[in-house]
């Protein structure tokens, strides 16, 4: 009906729309080397009626996304790069270096959220990153995925996994 009023997207489907454009901005920044703000601002930019392809999906994306939360990351990840590596790279069968660019993007944005981000459920966490690794990422990067930041969880969270595993 033309008369239906559009509603708001949930709030999981906003941290959801900004968790992929992070994935993005973080996979842009890592291959071109470019600072975080031309990365995000090159994102920002991409309008609903661009006619490239890749453009497309990501202003679909933005129209839904929560803007503040991406942001949050987009800056805070590359700020905080040590101590997100260091917190996943004893749990690596390799070495950071080797990673996949789309697995390393997802390792740093599931460990900001399981570091930083307390208020978002561990297993949001992991689901999500599990998620986007299915979209994005190599036939069983999801695997790979899921296992490192179950560890991670483990690691940083571990009240919170021991009461949801008891």
């Amino acid at each position: 009906m033309a008369s239906e009023k559009k509603r708001k997207p949930s709030r999981s489907a906003q941290r959801r729309a900004a968790r992929q454009l992070t994935l993005q901005a973080l996979y842009q920044w890592q291959i071109s080397g470019n600072s975080m703000h031309q990365v995000e601002a090159h994102i920002r930019a991409a309008l609903p009626d661009d006619s490239l392809e890749e453009h497309e999906d990501i202003s679909q994306v933005l129209k839904i996304a929560d803007l503040a939360y991406f942001h949050e990351m987009a800056q805070a990840i590359p700020e905080q790069l040590d101590e997100l590596d260091e917190g996943f790279a004893s749990l690596l069968d390799r070495r950071t270096e080797e990673l996949d660019p789309i697995e390393l993007a997802l390792l740093r944005l599931g460990s900001y959220e399981m570091i930083h981000r307390i208020d978002v459920p561990y297993r949001v966490v992991i689901n999500e990153a599990v998620e986007l690794a299915k979209r994005f990422g190599g036939t069983d990067s999801h695997k790979y995925i899921n296992g490192i930041l179950d560890k991670l969880a483990q690691k940083f969270r571990s009240v919170e996994v021991r009461a949801k595993r008891s």
